[in-house]
């Protein structure tokens, strides 16, 4: 086996401002393919429009930016015609949630084999600086100069209300955090939704700086293994239990709280109830969840797609369009 490094994956100089979370994603996602292993020709990079949707522009594989929204439609295309291929979907919250946002629904829900990258920094950079599906309640922008009225989509919800078997997220400074969950995604069979949380230092900085940075990672943000009990804090001081339907923060030692009571991750669970409340956690009561929240088996609708035409071509009198063309006269034009 051909053993890879990330400069082979690596095409062009990419073109975002200096500090924008894109460079950060893409350096993790070139350090990911090559420790996956796969050639660069086995792997296609899908996107639709916006800052994020330049990304195919710099990687040596199969690579294609297509129209608003549309992202998703074309790498189902692309799976479905060639079930070889690892594809990998690149969408911002404006391109995935908005005008795409009914095709990002409708692949989860058909859990087709594909890695679909959420690029999420709350705003719209392209068309420099309108809030999008993710821009938080109140938020002010070019398009909302008053703030905001409407509550936006939380992308693990989307996920999850499509029947979502594969959710995780990462921070776009936190390179192996990234490099974690794009390496769990490429094992999943089925559609795997990664929300990967990233600044856009333009149009609206700082909007993830409570994980942004190390430092604050450790008690602001919770890293979820699947097996392992939840615990969180610069010295693991801090836990997660269930308090009737919710959770609840707890720290170790008080109160006569111990590790034994700590939840456990499950990430396989078919009910995704608890999994969805860790997914939609957020501050300052509660810990951001990082890592890979849900990662379930089912069938895939690739896989559906290729068993019926076997099992339906197996029935025919002709199994494809040349042997129907052979089956009466023929004629040659000199």
């Amino acid at each position: 086996m051909c053993e890879y490094t990330a400069k082979d994956y690596k095409k062009g100089q990419p073109r975002w401002c200096p500090g924008c979370g894109d460079h950060f994603f893409l350096a993790s996602l070139h350090k990911a393919m090559a420790e996956i292993g796969k050639a660069p020709w086995e792997n296609a990079v899908i996107s639709g429009i916006g800052c994020s949707s330049r990304l195919p522009y710099y990687m040596n594989t199969y690579a294609m930016q297509t129209i608003h929204g549309r992202a998703a439609a074309i790498s189902t295309g692309a799976k479905v015609a060639n079930p070889n291929l690892t594809v990998w979907q690149i969408s911002g919250d404006g391109d995935g949630l908005a005008i795409g946002g009914n095709h990002f629904i409708h692949a989860v829900r058909r859990n087709i084999d594909l890695n679909m990258i959420l690029l999420n920094n709350r705003i719209y950079g392209l068309t420099k600086g309108q809030y999008s599906p993710t821009s938080p309640r109140g938020f002010v922008s070019k398009s909302s100069p008053y703030g905001t009225v409407e509550d936006p989509f939380h992308p693990a919800e989307l996920c999850f209300g499509a029947r979502g078997r594969f959710f995780a997220r990462a921070v776009a400074t936190d390179a192996p955090g990234t490099v974690e969950i794009l390496k769990a995604a490429m094992a999943h069979k089925g559609a795997s939704v990664c929300e990967i949380l990233q600044n856009c230092v333009i149009f609206n900085n700082g909007t993830h700086d409570s994980v942004a940075k190390k430092e604050d990672r450790s008690k602001n943000a919770i890293y979820l293994k699947h097996g392992e009990p939840m615990f969180f804090g610069e010295n693991n001081e801090y836990g997660l239990m269930q308090e009737g339907f919710g959770l609840k923060v707890v720290k170790l030692g008080e109160n006569g709280i111990t590790e034994k009571d700590i939840l456990i991750h499950d990430a396989h669970c078919m009910d995704n109830t608890l999994q969805l409340k860790l997914a939609l956690m957020e501050g300052p009561d509660f810990p951001i969840a990082l890592g890979v929240i849900r990662d379930v088996e089912a069938p895939t609708y690739d896989d559906a797609v290729h068993e019926q035409i076997e099992e339906v071509s197996a029935k025919k009198k002709y199994h494809n369009f040349e042997e129907l063309l052979m089956t009466n006269d023929t004629w040659e034009v000199k």
